[in-house]
């Protein structure tokens, strides 16, 4: 990140309009990167997982894709639908049209490509080592940052400057883990 925090601490003075800047600016970095963009493998992949498991249709595969990932990873219908065009052309899944919805479904040779590949969900690799998708740490910096900015909007200057000594020790606190060995 490009961004440069105080270095004398977001405590210091009477003054923190610098540390809610900063915590404005962090929390919208977080908020525009979100979970890294996964690529059409991926999509294809998460798709095989779940028909693997009974057949869907394309926004119930959105949905579950979703769920699974913790939310973290929510392809879009621009590529759910033509991955699964794709994956009917190859033969890997039919659809059935049912009350104006298709349902897809694997089939003989989907079983088999799913069964060949031996590979797992993208949302069980892309998860971090504590287990939560994506990792935990950037889910905590986004509520972190908005946890900051809900007490800079309706606090009290006395609130204002206990959350800033609040935070100046969470930011020790994180150096203190990147000094250990």
């Amino acid at each position: 990140m490009g961004t440069s925090f105080p270095t004398g601490g977001f405590g210091t003075g009477h003054h923190t309009e610098g540390m809610w800047q900063a915590f404005d600016q962090l929390r919208s970095q977080f908020e525009k990167r979100g979970a890294p963009r996964m690529g059409r493998g991926d999509v294809r992949a998460a798709v095989l997982a779940l028909l693997a498991e009974k057949p869907m249709h394309g926004y119930q595969i959105i949905r579950e894709i979703e769920e699974r990932s913790g939310g973290s990873w929510k392809p879009s219908a621009g590529s759910v639908y033509p991955t699964l065009q794709l994956l009917a052309d190859e033969g890997l899944i039919s659809a059935e049209e049912s009350n104006g919805r298709k349902t897809y479904s694997l089939t003989e040779a989907g079983r088999e490509e799913v069964a060949n590949a031996g590979t797992t969900a993208p949302w069980e690799t892309a998860s971090g080592s504590d287990g939560h998708p994506f990792g935990a740490l950037p889910k905590a910096g986004i509520a972190l940052a908005q946890a900051a900015a809900q007490v800079r909007r309706t606090g009290s200057p006395e609130q204002n400057q206990q959350a800033a000594t609040v935070l100046d020790d969470a930011r020790r606190k994180l150096y203190s883990i990147l000094a250990q060995d």
